[in-house]
């Protein structure tokens, strides 16, 4: 009687699993690839592209060849920083952003800790708080430009004729319009961070003794410091390359006291036809806006290490 023994072949378990491990370490990375394509696609090609068109005189005759226009170099840069209005478009619109970005922190923290206690009516009154900041540029931009025209509601209150779309006046024109169409967006970041804080911390201020300011000062601003800079940092950003307000409440050519980066881009580009010369302005417009951005990363990263 013989005994037969069945011989099995080996299993690859091991490498089986070395691969499914492999493409769970896989998995992320094929799930960032749509989004990668998308940034290379929408950031980074049309940002190769103007940086180009930056180094070549392409003008309106030799826009239908654009590849074979002349290859200038710096150039359209140098031209756009002496011989252009661009350090007093930049001027401009630094200032008028700084002003409407420090004016936005306390009326949008202001509404926040008025509208943050229940009472009756508070839903309605948070929404109508948001309507300036939902309404579209363009129509922000036609209600207020019928509201300050010389014949306007604004002329007839204060019983005076006024220009207020153009000359020395258009500079604050912007800067109350711009205003009232940004602090929304500080309230609601402010009321965001102030939904977030616990209701403890609250109770044991007010065992404390804490005054109102006090309490303000020491319990409430340290919560809400990393969501205001955040803020702060969009509100500048936004108020910077806003194109649509001005354009829509000035028009074109743009009063000299309201000539901002984004109105004077669009002029040299479509109305001058110098393609070179609007792209190298938007290329230090770009280099422009990532200074705030690089100095929020910095000040956020160093506050993680502290922490």
């Amino acid at each position: 009687m013989s005994i037969t023994t069945e011989v099995r072949p080996a299993t690859s378990r091991p490498a089986t699993r070395k691969r499914r491990t492999v493409s769970r370490r896989q998995r992320p990375l094929w799930m960032l690839a749509p989004g990668g394509v998308l940034m290379v696609v929408v950031i980074l090609v049309p940002l190769a592209v103007a940086l180009l068109v930056s180094l070549l005189d392409l003008d309106q005759y030799t826009l239908r060849e654009w590849t074979g226009a002349p290859f200038i170099g710096l150039d359209n840069y140098v031209e756009a920083l002496t011989d252009t209005p661009l350090p007093h478009a930049i001027w401009i619109s630094v200032g008028y952003s700084v002003l409407v970005t420090v004016a936005t922190l306390p009326i949008g923290l202001a509404a926040a800790l008025a509208t943050q206690q229940r009472f009756r009516g508070r839903a309605l009154v948070r929404s109508a708080f948001l309507i300036p900041y939902v309404l579209p540029a363009f129509v922000v931009g036609t209600v207020w430009r019928t509201i300050l025209q010389p014949s306007g509601p604004v002329n007839a209150i204060l019983g005076e004729q006024h220009l207020w779309l153009n000359g020395p006046l258009s500079y604050w024109a912007l800067v109350v319009v711009q205003l009232w169409t940004s602090w929304p967006l500080v309230y609601l970041l402010a009321l965001s961070g102030l939904q977030g804080i616990d209701g403890e911390v609250h109770e044991a201020a007010a065992l404390d003794g804490a005054a109102w300011f006090a309490k303000l000062r020491y319990v409430i601003f340290p919560y809400l410091r990393g969501v205001l800079g955040l803020g702060l940092v969009i509100s500048f950003l936004h108020n910077l390359n806003n194109f649509t307000l001005p354009y829509v409440l000035f028009g074109v050519p743009a009063p000299h006291d309201v000539e901002v980066l984004p109105v004077l881009t669009y002029v040299e580009s479509f109305q001058n036809f110098r393609f070179g010369l609007s792209a190298a302005m938007a290329v230090l417009s770009l280099l422009l806006v990532s200074i705030p951005l690089a100095l929020y990363l910095r000040a956020v990263r160093l506050n993680s290490d502290e922490s």
